[in-house]
């Protein structure tokens, strides 16, 4: 256990124009960090998602629904957000796919960290992947779910070589700020896990087809309380991403 950072989180996806994507990360990285931090949010990491070459995904994370939206008016209707929105919006297709979350048991958020964020410009980036797995269904995640996944999900998850980072669900609350959408009616249950590199990450995909355990018990009792397949974003951190 661990203490969590960010009770309430926003997991966005944006879908960009072709080729528009290092053009964003460019301009978020270098303007959209520091900004968004001084005027109350966390920003918990941003990707590139590995599978869909046009799709950008980052974590903001905020202490409570009236601090969100005093945020979010203080960027929005600040000077940076005025003088860059146009750059930033060109590169959109869509920016409304946005689940609004919170930590499934008080220890299960995103760790309080004390890593430094690399400066702009810096070239280096960090060989590690995030995995999202997003679990829905028809009604509310509860703490019978909670409990069938972190007693009977989690343990073949660890065999297999995972070590969760994060577990968060919906956070059936008003938004606070309706200039920006998030996903309504929906039920979400999402586990976060990283990994040192992508051969690991496969690793833990191909344990995780060749356990019997998970493929004759626990994946068709995981399956009966879902709605829909899981869906799975494997995620490279950009350069200035603190989740890397």
């Amino acid at each position: 256990m661990h203490r969590s950072r960010s009770p309430i989180v926003e997991l966005r996806q944006y879908t960009l124009r072709s080729g528009q994507r290092d053009v964003l990360i460019d301009l978020f990285d270098r303007e959209f960090i520091e900004s968004q931090e001084e005027a109350g949010m966390a920003i918990l990491g941003q990707f590139r998602d590995l599978d869909r070459p046009d799709r950008f995904v980052w974590l903001r994370g905020f202490d409570n629904m009236p601090a969100r939206a005093q945020a979010l008016a203080d960027f929005y209707g600040g000077p940076i957000w005025k003088k860059h929105s146009a750059q930033a919006n060109a590169t959109m297709i869509d920016s409304d796919d946005v689940l609004l979350l919170r930590p499934v048991t008080p220890h299960s958020g995103f760790p309080c960290t004390v890593a430094t964020r690399p400066a702009f410009g810096e070239s280096a980036t960090s060989p590690s992947f995030l995995l999202a797995t997003i679990y829905y269904r028809d009604r509310p995640f509860d703490k019978a779910f909670a409990d069938f996944f972190y007693r009977w999900v989690r343990p073949v998850l660890a065999v297999s070589g995972v070590t969760l980072l994060a577990c968060l669900q919906t956070l059936h609350a008003e938004n606070t700020f309706p200039a920006l959408p998030v996903r309504t009616g929906e039920n979400a249950f999402v586990w976060f896990a990283r990994f040192p590199n992508l051969d690991q990450l496969g690793d833990h995909q191909n344990q995780l087809e060749r356990s019997v355990r998970w493929q004759d018990q626990v994946r068709p009792a995981l399956t009966a309380l879902l709605t829909g397949a899981p869906q799975q974003l494997r995620l490279s951190p950009t350069a200035r991403s603190l989740l890397a």
